[in-house]
């Protein structure tokens, strides 16, 4: 096990620096602090999710080792040249998707962002996971990151988007469609 902490505030960032994983130091505005730390924000919005009322245990549980995971890609974010995010992991989300997906009817509309607590908070672990990405591809123009982060994102907002389908049959308010007709254009 790694460090304990026992002492949370040690003042060492209030010059705006932050200590990496490898003990070096970037500024808490650095493009590495700002992807790591979009992740650990998706981490929290996926508890959220987690902590809803109606979630199931199968949500519940795909959705708990996807924390695990994030955790893990924080880590590898924050450790320049580690590797924690493999290509398995990717499968698996992908394999977890399908599972969700296959009893789900076809899209024929756009979903807006609603179906009860659980779906609306899906929806916008879903808008994070999007934004983590973009920082993601953003510090790898600059640095050195794994196409396994990447991909591992991009994979999680789609399991997010249909277990968001899932939750929103589930609660009882069905999905929300876009009413593209509901206005005449001009």
């Amino acid at each position: 096990m790694g460090n304990r902490l026992s002492k949370i505030y040690t003042r060492t960032g209030d010059d705006g620096s932050t200590g990496l994983g490898d003990g070096s130091r970037t500024g808490k505005d650095s493009l590495r602090v700002t992807a790591y730390g979009t992740v650990d924000e998706l981490n929290s919005a996926i508890g959220m999710v987690i902590a809803s009322d109606k979630v199931g245990d199968d949500v519940r549980e795909a959705l708990f080792q996807v924390q695990h995971e994030l955790f893990d890609l924080g880590g590898e974010l924050c450790i320049p040249g580690m590797a924690m995010i493999q290509a398995a992991d990717v499968d698996r989300l992908e394999t977890v998707l399908d599972g969700f997906n296959a009893d789900l009817p076809p899209l024929k509309d756009f979903i807006l962002p609603g179906g009860g607590m659980a779906a609306a908070s899906c929806h916008l672990a879903r808008t994070i996971c999007r934004r983590a990405e973009r920082e993601v591809v953003a510090l790898a123009r600059v640095e050195t990151v794994r196409p396994e982060a990447q991909h591992y994102l991009n994979r999680l907002s789609d399991l997010l988007f249909v277990i968001a389908r899932v939750l929103a049959r589930r609660s009882g308010h069905g999905e929300v469609l876009w009413q593209h007709q509901r206005r005449p254009r001009g």
